[in-house]
């Protein structure tokens, strides 16, 4: 039950940092970018809920200290892939003042892919 908690967290943390990352720097943030991140949330917290149960399931022959550890790697690598992929679109025609032509906002950590 907890696993599908975090995981529609995850989903939810997902959409919100890419709409974010759209908004600050006015890429794809239109009505139907809006209309986008609004149908991805209808799919991402159920499916990151199903995935950090599936995981969770998956995981239950670890001790019980190192049960989560597999269930958060699965979903930080979600949110990454998620924000990379629909959170920075390169090449959109986005706010050149705010955020380069690859669209990554300047508070995203440069360690972090995206």
């Amino acid at each position: 039950m907890t696993a599908a908690l975090v995981g529609a967290v995850a989903g939810w943390a997902a959409v919100a940092l890419a709409s974010h990352a759209r908004a600050y720097c006015d890429a794809g943030w239109e009505a139907g970018g809006r209309f986008e991140m609004t149908f991805l949330l209808v799919l991402m917290v159920p499916g990151c809920a199903m995935l950090a149960l599936l995981i969770a399931f998956l995981s239950r022959r670890l001790p019980p200290w190192s049960r989560p550890v597999p269930v958060l790697l699965v979903l930080a690598v979600v949110v990454l892939v998620f924000f990379a992929s629909k959170g920075t679109l390169d090449g959109y025609p986005g706010n050149l003042e705010r955020c380069g032509p690859d669209n990554v906002p300047p508070w995203w950590p440069g360690w972090l892919p995206a």
